[in-house]
């Protein structure tokens, strides 16, 4: 092996240099944290450097080189004392797929033509949640943007891309994500992902990423390699050992996790961050870690940036002020509105439903508060859950119908409009789309898509067989997959056809059933932005009370306007608000949608209103949800 003699740089930290390739002038700098290497080899693969290098390391594991005449479009990889070939662990693109070698790229090459966008406040923010590869026929970045200017029209605020990070294969969620900083080219180059966010942003669009910081995929993860200390055996999550963010080596650890985070803000323009599983970022430090990582992307840009966690303890600390021991982030996923919902309309009973009644006057008080447990002892979780939201605003509770968990997560991945009446999904799209919390839908809900979202993955053969009979077992619980033989209809995650299910159906949307629910979002949608009260709320609380064991009322205002909601979800009946304390007089209120129009209903049946001194006497034929405003 020849070894060619190149500039050594001494390490920057904490002054700012960047891990990875990152090109400079006539040169690339070519920078690893590997304390578990005695020597690292950098093997420049193709253009004008190609060649076999030696990494100068410093005193914490650093290796830093600068090797003049190389270029973005390089392939290279390293080897840990003289082992089989790795990419690089901070790799921008890995175009042969997470084994092979990582490309060098330049992120300033791209021309950005967002220069003018100022982003949007959290307040302003309708998210719909999308997977790349199965939203559009082409399953790429660029078929995605091509569909930015239906979510614009639908009245989609933020999009909020699932994790890109690059995964082993050509199919999976994203969870599985082994190259943190390289999006999957699976989907594309990383200037496909930029043209798409640009393109969002020149429709007045949000972008949100999905990134995962809690664990690892099970094939190429080739970061503990490079550094052993990126896992600790302080603690346990769902995926074995932690990463290491307070032990031995975390300094640097929270380093890289901070790092990806500005690279998605500042490299791709991104507008917020979505946190995998935060319950299992465990860090017994202060500030935490995530709270670091708020304020790091923070200062670097001056856009809002949004950061929601998905976390299911019902914690106010993740949005609280750092000042008084919080994280500052701006949301949480907030699921008690889910699973009451579910239960209610689906009856569904197993693991965390178990939790819930799916009554009324339980999800009236999920909205009052932004989530139900704020406490109480949990049977499914053996613990209580949950803390006071009493003094946090509503909107920071992120709230769905769907969301790829809930839906893929189910054996067969059938949605809930699949298990429903549809005058029922179209009481509770209405209900989400009216609540203080902010909402998010999930690709293909709008129109009541046909197609399941499935659990898939494209892992090596063994490991695939092994997650494939690891997903029957999961189900072997469940009165519908009790028996052998309907345990084997359990979709395969590995098959082609399971991911091919799970792709949207695009043309569906415009005729039958389909449309007329598309109709319905769209007029849901333009009267949040007709009537700013119905949008997400700064106020801690919330006006609403379960009118019977099938209804909610829920009443929004502001200082120019009053509305109520009446989201009758099960069954026909009287609901009558006038022994409500509700804000009526003997005035009728204007009617602004019923979800039984004949744009939004195949057969029509109205609720009958009548008005008293006091409120009105809804009766209803079959569920269905009124949007009255006060005159």
């Amino acid at each position: 092996m020849t070894l060619q003699n190149d500039v050594k740089v001494e390490n920057a930290w904490p002054g700012g240099a960047r891990f990875g390739a990152v090109p400079m002038r006539d040169a690339v700098r070519f920078r690893v944290w590997a304390p578990g290497a005695r020597e690292l080899t950098l093997e420049i693969l193709s253009g004008a450097a190609a060649g076999t290098r030696l990494m100068p390391r410093d005193e914490e594991g650093v290796h830093d080189l600068i090797v003049a005449a190389a270029a973005p479009g390089d392939r290279y990889q390293y080897r840990i004392d003289g082992g089989d070939p790795r990419p690089d662990p901070s790799s921008r693109f890995q175009p042969e797929g997470v084994h092979g070698p990582s490309e060098v790229i330049d992120p300033a090459a791209f021309r950005w033509t967002d220069d003018r966008w100022k982003g949007r406040s959290a307040a302003d923010l309708v998210i719909y949640e999308l997977h790349v590869g199965t939203f559009s026929p082409e399953g790429t970045f660029d078929g995605a943007r091509q569909r930015l200017r239906d979510l614009r029209d639908l009245g989609i605020t933020a999009v909020e891309l699932m994790p890109v990070a690059d995964f082993p294969g050509r199919r999976n969620w994203g969870y599985d994500g082994v190259c943190l900083f390289a999006p999957s080219r699976a989907y594309g180059t990383p200037d496909d992902l930029r043209r798409l966010v640009d393109a969002a942003h020149a429709l007045g669009i949000v972008v949100l990423l999905d990134v995962v910081y809690n664990h690892l995929g099970p094939e190429g993860a080739y970061l503990p390699q490079f550094n052993p200390q990126y896992f600790t055996d302080r603690h346990e999550t769902p995926w074995g050992k932690a990463i290491n963010v307070d032990s031995e080596g975390s300094p640097m650890v929270r380093r890289f996790i901070i790092e990806n985070a500005l690279h998605w803000i500042t490299e791709y323009h991104m507008d917020g961050l979505r946190l995998d599983a935060t319950h299992a970022i465990v860090d017994d430090t202060q500030p935490h870690i995530l709270a670091e990582l708020a304020a790091a992307v923070r200062r670097a840009t001056p856009r809002p940036v949004i950061i929601h966690a998905e976390d299911h303890r019902n914690l106010t600390s993740i949005v609280e002020d750092p000042a008084t021991g919080g994280w500052g982030l701006d949301g949480v996923w907030a699921d008690d509105f889910h699973h009451v919902v579910r239960r209610l309309l689906a009856g569904d009973s197993h693991g965390y439903y178990a939790d819930f009644e799916g009554s009324t006057t339980e999800l009236a008080e999920t909205i009052r508060k932004g989530w139900l447990f704020t406490g109480q002892f949990s049977p499914n979780m053996g613990e209580h859950r949950g803390t006071d939201p009493s003094g946090v605003a509503m909107r920071t509770s992120v709230v769905c119908v769907q969301n790829h968990d809930q839906v893929g997560n189910r054996a067969t991945g059938d949605r809930l409009h699949h298990t429903i009446a549809p005058e029922s999904w179209r009481a509770a799209s209405a209900l989400l789309l009216t609540v203080p919390m902010t909402p998010l839908l999930f690709m293909g809900q709008e129109w009541a898509a046909s197609s399941p979202f499935q659990y898939f993955t494209d892992l090596e053969p063994e490991l695939g067989r092994l997650v494939t009979e690891g997903r029957r077992k999961e189900f072997a619980g469940f009165p519908a997959f009790s028996d052998p033989e309907a345990r084997e209809r359990i979709p395969d995650p590995q098959a082609d056809a399971t991911f091919e299910r799970s792709r949207l159906d695009w043309s569906e949307r415009t005729s039958g059933e389909h449309a007329r629910v598309l109709a319905l979002y769209q007029r849901l949608l333009s009267l949040r932005l007709e009537f700013p009260a119905l949008g997400a709320s700064l106020e801690t609380t919330a006006d609403a009370l379960a009118a019977d064991a099938t209804t909610v009322v829920v009443h929004r205002h502001s200082d120019r306007e009053r509305l109520c909601v009446v989201v009758r979800l099960r069954d026909g009946g009287e609901v009558d608000l006038s022994r409500t304390d509700g804000p009526f007089d003997g005035t009728p209120w204007e009617l602004l949608l019923t979800t039984e129009e004949p744009m939004f209903a195949a057969d029509p049946q109205p609720p009958d209103i009548q008005w008293s001194s006091r409120g009105p006497l809804l009766t209803f034929a079959r569920p269905g949800a009124v949007i009255l405003k006060q005159p």
